[in-house]
């Protein structure tokens, strides 16, 4: 009976081990995804002027007309994150952010677009897509 019990509690340690041992790579993987994840971060405060609101759209349709296949298979993400919330909050804090602010994180690399947004975003949007676009297809490299 003894023996029964040990082998049993043998059996049921290896089950667990392995168990964890594919998670514990699942997790490595998915880790290993995010740091290669480009994340375009748009802060906003709960009051955003028209400049502001041009940063984010102008920033959505290029994502979406150049950066589609990336955007689809999970190289690029956009997260737009008001900091007026307890959750943006925490998130601005990371990034030392108090206000609008357009930010690329790549595992850590982070590039901080925001004086670019507000200087061409509303006066001249095709030079602010052209420079977020130059910007885009480095970090990706």
């Amino acid at each position: 009976m003894k023996k029964l019990a040990l082998m049993i509690a043998v059996l049921f340690s290896i089950s667990m081990v392995a168990c964890d041992n594919g998670q514990s790579k699942e997790k490595s993987a998915q880790s290993a995804d995010k740091n290669n994840q480009v994340e375009v971060l748009y802060f906003h405060g709960k009051q955003r002027c028209v400049t502001c609101r041009a940063i984010e759209t102008l920033t959505k349709e290029l994502l979406e007309s150049n950066f589609a296949a990336e955007m689809k298979n999970g190289e690029i993400a956009m997260k737009v994150i008001d900091i007026s919330t307890k959750e943006g909050e925490k998130t601005a804090d990371k990034y030392e952010v108090t206000w609008s602010s357009l930010i690329l994180d790549k595992g850590g690399n982070v590039v901080n677009l925001t004086d670019m947004g507000f200087s061409y975003a509303k006066s001249q949007p095709e030079v602010f897509k052209s420079k977020l676009k130059a910007e885009l297809t480095e970090i990706l490299k």
